[in-house]
């Protein structure tokens, strides 16, 4: 029996605009001006949980997180970075990165449930992921 094919959450693809692809995961920009916030997704159909990735993939998993952390910080420096694996409402295995400042609209609380999204200038969102995708697949 065949496993289905990997497809992106429809929440997901709405909240955010894609930056890349890295070897295990689809990198992609939360739609809010407010956080330098990055998720990434494992294209392994039917993923929930980390634990659900093979050792490697869960490695890899590791590494790309690294990888995008230390984007985030050559794109806007912050003071943290929180790193987050929820699922409580799209369960589809993906990891948010997001790079926080102590005067950010959320600090020191998370950022899920502070308000609304607030969009990008006009340009801006552009900039930025052409920024991040410059850095994570030259």
């Amino acid at each position: 029996m065949s496993s289905p094919a990997f497809a992106l959450d429809p929440r997901l693809a709405a909240d955010t605009v894609p930056v890349c692809e890295l070897t295990l995961s689809t990198v992609r920009l939360m739609r809010d001006s407010r956080f330098l916030w990055a998720i990434l997704v494992p294209r392994i159909a039917g993923a929930v949980e980390i634990a659900d990735l093979a050792a490697a993939d869960r490695q890899a998993l590791m590494e790309e997180m690294a990888q995008v952390s230390a984007a985030l910080r050559r794109v806007a420096p912050c003071d943290k970075l929180n790193i987050g694996a929820l699922g409580n409402i799209v369960a589809q295995l993906h990891v948010h990165v997001v790079a926080r400042r102590k005067n950010d609209a959320a600090w020191p609380g998370p950022v899920w449930g502070s308000g609304p999204a607030a969009a990008y200038p006009p340009g801006e969102l552009e900039r930025t992921v052409n920024a991040l995708h410059g850095i994570l697949a030259p």
